[in-house]
């Protein structure tokens, strides 16, 4: 008997219908020499502290670090979980051979081998890889199965984070709690723990100094000389005046002089479609067009991944391989046929290139850009039954991917260029020729209120169309002193530190640079909805409106913090890359793991040797007060 196990039961019973498997059992489906069972998530996770030593039940600097010699797993101690681990152990036990169906990332892997190693399996395991859960990839999916030994640098690159992440937060946790919290106040339900983590407080760091960026600017008066000629807003060249007197020397000089156009250029350019979708990139989109979350996000593309009607979506790069192109065409053909309401709202987009062979472009198509999986696309299944929130992210996604296959949109820039006695003028305009691709976005983008993050109207200057200006034409003008003062950095929104989070929070507005620094960001894509939902429910951060803002508890808790490896985005973000480097086989596993052994070892005797008595209080904090 072959036995597959896949992460849920939606998930086996997809499989088990391929499969020509149709009896259902107490969890598991069995038919055609296949038992099709399943987890629930995680069914084992690593041992915690006490279960290694009984030293360790008990929090004290003296047991501190906590290193085990060999970390081991257990089942997690819920009914349900011991229930079907029990079916799945003897499904195992029986087995001829098993077929890891797993989620295919390294989380997948990691959750199936876990249960494996729990089980004792001894017989051979072959893996399923597949990019969605269509009857037809599960079919290739099953034609192409590999051994699992061919993953296992993936399992090991999981393992490692688990470790790592235990290494680093149950000792951090630990040490920063019973060294730096005042004893006096203690928290019955644990909300006086100062939680630390490998990836949480370095995201928290980032927040803490924008934060103070924002609460320690001082903002300083400037003055910009515009003037309106042909009811059209020139700006000085000059840029700004730092004081009223050299602005209101300038102003003084142009009133009365004749506005003179000296130079008009215009260029044309092209602007290509935006890239397809990653798991960040539609997080980021969804926030700012919706106001989702990143976890209501996550959740709704994952919904749309078992509904079959889009690809996998915890991945980390927005190309496709080579192979899938020739199966466009059919894609393309299923999202035709979508229907929202009676209305078929890619039709007409995908009529107008049917019949036509498709743009097969680079920023598309690349192998040497995707690794497990591709990026985020629909599968061609017509959707049906989707909810309001469903149906926004998929129609992100359809349109993502209709737009690819559209050409560039054409435009021609127009700079002016001007002068009123000495003072330097310019004004530029963008000029739609040929809207290429923009046709794909056009009602969506008509849709929307055009707002920025707090969801104050913004002017779209950068596409005003001019009027023609000819060089040397003169005439009166009507120039204006305006007084505008500095302004801080902007709050973070969930969107935008998610950018940060991808960037190890620096700031990218480059799409290839931000692209080139992903392997140092912070956190995996998968995992850094759950790290921000994990800063708001310990009240580190808090929300105001689309604003992240940094709670009293934040700030101080990132203060206490003086070492560095413990809230540095850089540090974490080669972490980061280390784990990737793991899973490339680039990488030693067990030179990683050491080397946090060595890093944690360093952390808690440079904290034991702080003798400053500095105190953080539960109650305090909420007044953004630390003892020192």
């Amino acid at each position: 008997m072959i036995v597959c196990i896949a992460e849920k039961p939606s998930v086996a019973r997809d499989i088990a219908k391929v499969l020509g498997a149709t009896t259902t059992r107490d969890g598991y489906i069995e038919g055609n020499g296949y038992q099709v069972t399943w987890t629930y998530g995680h069914l084992c996770t690593l041992k915690e502290p006490n279960d290694y030593m009984d030293m360790w039940k008990h929090w004290s600097l003296g047991s501190l670090p906590m290193i085990p010699q060999r970390f081991g797993i257990k089942l997690i101690n819920q009914e349900h979980i011991v229930k079907q681990f029990a079916v799945v152990e003897k499904l195992f036990k029986q087995a001829d051979s098993i077929i890891n169906c797993g989620d295919a990332g390294q989380e997948g892997e990691l959750i199936q081998r876990w249960v494996m190693q729990k089980a004792g399996v001894k017989c051979p395991v072959k893996r399923l890889w597949i990019s969605s859960l269509t009857e037809d990839a599960i079919k290739e999916g099953f034609n192409t199965l590999k051994d699992q030994k061919e993953y296992e640098p993936l399992y090991l690159a999981g393992l490692s984070r688990a470790i790592g992440d235990w290494i680093l937060g149950m000792n951090a946790t630990r040490l920063y709690t019973i060294k730096y919290r005042d004893n006096r106040q203690r928290s019955s339900d644990g909300g006086s723990v100062l939680s630390i983590g490998r990836v949480q407080t370095p995201t928290l760091a980032i927040i803490v100094n924008r934060q103070k960026e924002i609460d320690n600017f001082k903002p300083e008066p400037y003055w910009v000389l515009s003037t309106i000629y042909r009811d059209t807003l020139f700006t000085a060249t000059k840029g700004k005046f730092t004081s009223k007197e050299e602005g209101e020397a300038a102003f003084s000089e142009i009133k009365d002089k004749p506005f003179e156009v000296t130079s008009v250029t215009k260029k044309n350019g092209k602007e290509a479609p935006p890239q397809l979708f990653d798991l960040t990139t539609l997080q980021v989109e969804c926030n700012k067009k919706f106001s989702y979350t990143a976890e209501t996000t996550l959740n709704i593309i994952q919904s749309l991944y078992e509904k079959k009607v889009t690809t996998y979506p915890r991945v980390d790069t927005q190309y496709l391989t080579d192979d899938i192109y020739k199966k466009c065409p059919q894609t393309l053909n299923g999202v035709f046929q979508v229907k929202f309401n009676g209305v078929a709202p890619y039709a007409d987009l995908v009529r107008a290139i049917g019949g036509k062979t498709l743009i097969k472009s680079k920023k598309v198509f690349d192998n040497s850009k995707v690794t497990d999986h591709h990026a985020i696309i629909p599968t061609g299944i017509v959707p049906a039954g989707l909810t309001d929130v469903e149906r926004n992210v998929y129609d992100l996604v359809a349109r993502r991917f209709i737009a690819v296959f559209y050409p560039d949109c054409k435009f021609s820039t127009t700079t002016v260029e001007g002068q009123a006695g000495d003072v330097k003028f310019k004004t530029t305009g963008k000029e739609i020729l040929e809207p290429g691709y923009r046709v794909v976005f056009e009602k969506t983008k008509s849709a929307e209120q055009n707002t920025d993050g707090e969801g104050e109207k913004k002017e779209d200057s950068e596409e005003k169309t001019l009027p023609t200006f000819v060089k040397g034409e003169n005439g009166p003008h009507e120039p204006t002193l305006t007084e505008k003062q500095t302004t801080p950095p902007p709050y973070y929104t969930e969107a935008t530190l998610l950018r940060a989070m991808e960037t190890a929070g620096k700031f990218v507005d480059n799409e290839e640079l931000r692209a080139a620094m992903k392997e140092n960001g912070i956190g995996r894509p998968s995992s850094r909805a759950n790290i921000i939902e994990t800063l708001f429910k310990r009240h580190y951060i808090k929300r105001e409106r689309k604003r992240i803002v940094a709670t009293s508890m934040g700030i101080a808790l990132i203060d206490l913090i003086h070492e560095e490896l413990l809230k540095s985005p850089e540090l974490t973000g080669l972490w980061e890359k280390k784990l990737r480097d793991i899973e490339q086989r680039k990488y030693d596993a067990g030179t990683f793991i050491n080397e946090l052994k060595q890093q944690i070892t360093e952390i808690v005797n440079q904290v034991l040797a702080d003798n400053s008595n500095r105190k953080l209080t539960f109650e305090e904090t909420k007044k953004n007060t630390a003892k020192k």
